[in-house]
């Protein structure tokens, strides 16, 4: 299959230059996309983020040259891309959970992170329902938060941003702005997207004529086209998850670096999703 041959050869790109300056856009040019689509794509497929993934490698290499060879931990440190020991120190205690030179200790602990490789993985079972469907540029108002941009990390800060927003108002002021009842439940746009980072923001349509609030943010998208997958049960934290593990994989696809969104629609107590993925054909 040529996607498992692309992250083939992505991931021998990355394994033969752990020692030297890696390049994000030679990785994801050897998987035959764009390097914003392979940089979010690739912790929803591994669980991991591709900076900590070469970080942990680099590490791992590090502890297995400081315990087979008499090598200065500074020359280490400089081989792996870290500017001084002491970085490389912070580092590898926070990784191992001991400093670079106890390495050699007789008996110490440390943490292996092997290569990564890919497989199929035989499924189909459940089918995933989709649209592409190019929009007009539109324009959200709301207000968002900083959301760690590790997948776990913020499946779990989510709910809490969200609720945090139940709790001191805002979402009841936003659907009194727009003249609805206050279980409605809003819409989410993820944008601005970092290494560390997203924004998170619980937003609306703008209505036209509408003056948007001091306190609020205006969002505005331009014209896109959209892979829109809709889930009726809105578990949509399981649904990013195969979108980009199933669907992308073996679509004609790719995604473009532009907000995503979470649609909700209904009351609180029930409510129907919606992914929105900005996309391109390859």
């Amino acid at each position: 299959m040529d996607w498992l041959d692309n992250m083939k050869d992505a991931m021998e790109y990355i394994e033969a230059n752990l020692a030297d300056k890696i390049s994000y856009d030679e990785i994801a040019r050897r998987a035959c996309c764009s390097t914003y689509h392979f940089q979010r794509m690739f912790p929803f497929i591994t669980g991991v983020s591709l900076s900590e993934y070469i970080r942990r490698r680099r590490l791992t290499l590090a502890a297995f040259e400081l315990q087979t060879s008499d090598i200065k931990v500074i020359d280490v440190a400089m081989k792996y891309g870290y500017d001084s020991p002491e970085a490389f120190a912070r580092a590898f205690k926070n990784l191992h959970g001991v400093m670079p030179i106890s390495a050699r200790d007789k008996g110490v602990s440390l943490k292996a992170y092997p290569r990564m490789s890919f497989h199929i993985s035989i499924k189909g079972d459940i089918e995933m329902n989709y649209r592409i469907e190019p929009k007009k540029s539109f324009e959200m108002f709301g207000v968002y938060g900083l959301i760690h941009s590790d997948r776990q990390t913020a499946f779990a800060e989510v709910p809490l941003f969200r609720q945090k927003c139940d709790d001191d108002g805002s979402v009841e002021r936003m659907n009194e702005l727009l003249g609805r009842f206050s279980n409605n439940v809003l819409h989410a746009a993820l944008y601005d997207h970092t290494a560390e980072a997203l924004k998170y923001m619980i937003c609306y349509h703008v209505p036209k004529g509408f003056e948007i609030p001091e306190g609020f943010t205006k969002l505005t998208v331009p014209a896109l086209t959209w892979a829109i997958f809709p889930d009726p049960q809105c578990a949509l934290q399981k649904l990013w998850e195969r979108i980009y593990s199933e669907w992308f994989p073996t679509s004609e696809y790719e995604q473009v670096e532009a907000p995503n969104f979470e649609m909700y629609y209904g009351m609180a107590e029930h409510t129907q999703g919606e992914i929105w993925i900005p996309v391109k054909k390859k």
